[in-house]
């Protein structure tokens, strides 16, 4: 998103419902306004949504009963510190692939906190020193590279994963990115753990391509390659990306925020690194598109729309190519300002962190691609003021 639009007046919502007091690890903070769920209906999966508040980062947690619906439990601290506006990135907060650990980004003092995850109960593990900015994750195996996103020395530094979830400073591992102001959206792996790529919003004018997607190859020491490939993006400052199984990746375009002018762009990653373009630039006719999430079976692609409060929904073929299928497929207000989304493990449900509210949104995926809302939990989370991050299973 562009910086301009951070600054919108929003409407606080208040709707105040009396709730107990819940110790997560060694939180303290309970709902004050939750959407109540049957009793019966057991947790069956977890959300953790990060506040970025520069005195005290903060994770909210939240359980999900069997029909979808979200209930908050409460908050931990990360030990560090965020940077109070939105980190503008993507997977600033990571699950590991067995939901075991979360990994969470502290902008503000430069970290990275480990928790062990047990349900809905977060426990402190460990805060490491992970260079200047650090505002995404991405793990493969027992590796783990966060983005440095700060102008002074944006990069990409690595980390080895201990089996009890730890980090371990995988040395000589920081690497520049292609320009020296690319102001990155998102560091990840390829499926098989060969490639790192980084998204570019913003580069370097005298570069070429001016619009460009970073590629390091990973070695067998965990080590990437000392330089990238410079890659040109199909389409104007590429925010965010997602990878399926089969190597076929998405990445968003914002357009810079031009109204109703933002798309998608599917490629093939090549053995070398490279990308080739499958479908160029598809648009959705919405505005400021930047996070995205592919469904488990690789069917269905989801984005938010920051500009103008609203998820699309693509569809996604075997041979990559994508099309859209409703470019208003939710619409959660003007004020909403839709960032991170993240998925169930099942991809049975969708939820949605919005930054201008302070909640989280819930949908129930249907067969057909279509979202069913499922409601909007309010409380915890600052609101207007940078909430970044979500994570669930």
């Amino acid at each position: 998103m562009v910086r301009g639009l951070r600054r919108l007046a929003v409407i606080i919502l208040s709707l105040g419902v009396l709730a107990s007091m819940i110790t997560i690890g060694q939180a303290q903070e309970a709902g004050d306004n939750r959407r109540v769920t049957s009793r019966d209906e057991a947790p069956e999966g977890a959300v953790f949504a990060m506040t970025n508040e520069t005195d005290d980062n903060r994770i909210i947690t939240y359980s999900r009963a069997a029909n979808g619906a979200l209930d908050r439990i409460g908050s931990i601290s990360t030990r560090g510190n965020g940077i109070g506006v939105d980190l503008d990135t993507q997977s600033g907060l990571e699950l590991s692939n067995d939901q075991r650990f979360l990994y969470a980004v502290n902008a503000g003092s430069d970290d990275v906190t480990i928790f062990s995850v047990e349900g809905t109960n977060l426990t402190f593990l460990q805060k490491v020193y992970a260079g200047d900015q650090p505002n995404s994750v991405t793990i493969h195996d027992d590796l783990l590279y966060v983005l440095n996103g700060s102008v002074a020395g944006n990069g990409i530094t690595g980390f080895r994963i201990a089996s009890d979830g730890t980090l371990a400073p995988l040395q000589g591992s920081f690497r520049l990115l292609s320009s020296p102001i690319a102001v990155p959206g998102e560091v990840q792996f390829s499926p098989d753990g060969r490639f790192l790529l980084v998204t570019q919003k913003t580069t370097n004018v005298l570069l070429k391509p001016q619009n460009a997607i970073d590629a390091f190859r990973v070695k067998s020491n965990g080590l990437t390659s000392a330089t990238p490939k410079r890659i040109a993006s199909h389409g104007l400052r590429p925010f965010s990306l997602a990878f399926r199984d089969d190597g076929k990746l998405v990445v968003t375009e914002s357009f810079n925020a031009a109204p109703f002018a933002s798309a998608l762009s599917s490629y093939r990653l090549t053995s070398d690194g490279g990308l080739s373009v499958i479908s160029g630039s598809v648009p959705n006719r919405q505005t400021d598109t930047c996070w995205v999430v592919i469904t488990d079976d690789g069917r269905y692609i989801f984005t938010a729309n920051f500009g103008n409060g609203t998820i699309s929904t693509y569809g996604f073929s075997s041979t990559g190519k994508i099309r859209l299928l409703d470019g208003n497929a939710a619409f959660l207000g003007t004020l909403s300002q839709p960032v991170d989304l993240a998925l169930s493990a099942d991809s049975r449900f969708l939820h949605l962190l919005l930054r201008g509210t302070g909640g989280v949104a819930s949908f129930r995926i249907e067969e057909n691609g279509s979202l069913d809302p499922l409601g909007v939990v309010t409380g915890g989370l600052p609101v207007a003021d940078g909430a970044s991050g979500l994570a669930a299973f």
